[in-house]
């Protein structure tokens, strides 16, 4: 359709929406009247909040998945039936589910903003599930191989897709609280997994491991039973023509009994149509992104900072984030690099992801008021600091007595505890959040899905090297994270725009108005936490 037509079927649409001011007879896409109210006559808060349900279910299955299979993987029975590969075997069936979530991520860039948000996520959870009965059934390498890139694959579209739903259907002032809560309750996923399967390694045959993998169909389950029945995301509806759709979707999500005639609405609708009308006069091709002409958007700029990719050899959110696969290989980290037992270091990892999750509440109440930009510093000097430390007690473990050696592991292991404190409290949600706030309605879907993919490429790297180096370098392993965390906070300083407490189609003018904005630490507007007077001001 040419960009003419599209205008005109936006226009065309809001004027109809203009001429109504009854919302008791809600729309489809069709224009049918439907016979029962929608979400179950839930609106407003009720709504919000099983939005939240479904988006957080994803997350804590995501946290799920991604813990458990470091806990059967070193089980007698999954050995036996796999054939008792060999360690690099053992990584190589760990890792490829990796794979799978930077595949799926990638298929989202692709595909994700023609589905929409909703279908995204449905395909997803199937295909996730079909993994999951997969890996449960499995009695070989290549079925759990085959299975591990099914589910990984599902697991990147939920990812991708469950943090932008939520954005988009949330209130400012909640949306930032929402995606770190999400981020939250990965984390439960991830501590329960460690504890299932902590407590099921006590257990003989196959039930040791195939139920705790069988359990992730809990989550699928939740999924299943309420993302069909929930709404689209408004700003999905309204970007694509369905106006009186995105308009009755408004009017559940605002609840207390608002028409869409009433101001509040009326003026949400026109924030975004004319969001969307401002993108469709420059819209623009991928020849033109390639070639850097982005009409005025900064979408190349905006679709770099949430990846993670700046003008320097190294990245920010992508390997903070690949720094969670650390979240699978304390254990080993443990074991190897402290000189713990298997069982003691398993024991203390699970304990460790139970203090991770305490701490982390902590950044859902920092995530507005100190803002994305201070927690992401803060987080990198704080982890930085750490490492240092680990690296330093490391380094005298051998050196001394054998008493010396056990302070020197335990003085380690608490910085590693401490690490987890920081890293939960300021990075665990921020760089999931960041993508869906600083890119644009057109690009959100996809700038969400690179920064997803990066961080699963990211995590497949790390859970690679992780062995092998510290295996030939020791203590020496821990300064790569001292040199990438100290190289966060100016980074983050220098470029990186303040998005809490702005209406997502703020960002957009921000960004239209300041065309040229690179460096954005001299720029008030573009650093401070509170959103700027003259957003408020305008109607």
């Amino acid at each position: 359709m040419e960009k003419s037509e599209d205008l005109d079927r936006v226009q065309a649409s809001a004027d109809s929406i203009n001429k109504s001011t009854d919302d008791s007879v809600p729309q489809t896409h069709g224009g049918a009247k439907a016979e029962k109210a929608p979400y179950f006559g839930m609106t407003g808060t009720q709504l919000n909040i099983w939005v939240t349900v479904a988006c957080t279910t994803a997350m804590t299955l995501f946290g799920y998945d991604q813990g458990v299979f470091g806990g059967i993987i070193v089980t007698d029975s999954f050995l036996q039936t796999m054939g008792n590969p060999d360690p690099d075997l053992q990584g190589t069936i760990v890792s490829l589910y990796d794979i799978g979530c930077f595949f799926g991520a990638i298929s989202t860039f692709v595909f994700g903003e023609r589905l929409g948000r909703k279908k995204t996520f449905m395909i997803g959870v199937v295909i996730m599930s079909i993994g999951a009965i997969l890996q449960t059934c499995s009695f070989s390498v290549a079925q759990m191989i085959v299975a591990r890139l099914i589910t990984g694959l599902g697991n990147g579209m939920n990812t991708s897709t469950a943090p932008v739903w939520q954005s988009e259907t949330s209130k400012p002032s909640w949306r930032g609280k929402l995606v770190v809560f999400q981020m939250i309750m990965n984390i439960a996923g991830f501590s329960l997994s460690n504890w299932m399967t902590y407590g099921f390694s006590f257990l003989d045959g196959s039930v040791a491991w195939r139920f705790p993998i069988a359990f992730q169909l809990v989550f699928s389950f939740i999924l299943l039973s309420t993302i069909p029945w929930l709404p689209e995301s408004p700003r999905w509806l309204l970007a694509h023509g369905y106006t009186q759709e995105g308009v009755d979707v408004l009017v559940a999500l605002e609840g207390k009994g608002v028409l869409p005639s009433d101001e509040v609405i009326v003026h949400q609708r026109e924030e975004i149509l004319d969001a969307v009308q401002k993108e469709r006069e420059v819209s623009i091709g991928w020849k033109d992104i390639l070639r850097g002409n982005t009409g005025g958007t900064g979408m190349i700029r905006r679709l770099v900072l949430g990846a993670g990719m700046l003008p320097t050899p190294n990245t920010v959110d992508a390997t903070v984030e690949a720094l969670t696969a650390y979240r699978c290989s304390l254990p080993l980290v443990l074991q190897n690099s402290v000189g713990l037992s298997n069982t003691l270091a398993r024991l203390l990892a699970a304990c460790n992801s139970v203090s991770y999750l305490a701490f982390s509440f902590i950044g859902l109440l920092l995530i507005e008021r100190a803002g994305r930009r201070k927690l992401m510093m803060w987080g990198a000097a704080g982890q930085c600091v750490c490492y240092i430390f680990i690296s330093a007690l490391l380094s005298r473990i051998g050196t001394g007595s054998v008493e010396d050696g056990r302070k020197f592991g335990a003085g380690a292991t608490a910085f590693f505890f401490l690490y987890y404190v920081f890293f939960g409290i300021c990075w665990q949600g921020v760089p999931w959040l960041y993508p869906t706030e600083i890119n644009s309605l057109a690009m959100r879907t996809k700038g969400a899905a690179l920064g997803t993919a990066s961080n699963w490429i990211s995590n497949y790297i790390v859970v690679q090297i992780t062995p092998s180096g510290i295996a030939n370098l020791g203590w020496r392993f821990y300064l790569i994270w001292v040199v990438f965390n100290a190289a966060f906070v100016p980074l983050v300083y220098l470029f990186y725009p303040e998005t809490s407490n702005r209406h997502l189609e703020d960002i957009d003018k921000f960004y239209r108005d300041s065309r040229d904005t690179v460096w954005v630490f001299k720029n008030k507007e573009a650093t401070q936490v509170e959103r700027p007077e003259r957003f408020i001001e305008r109607k």
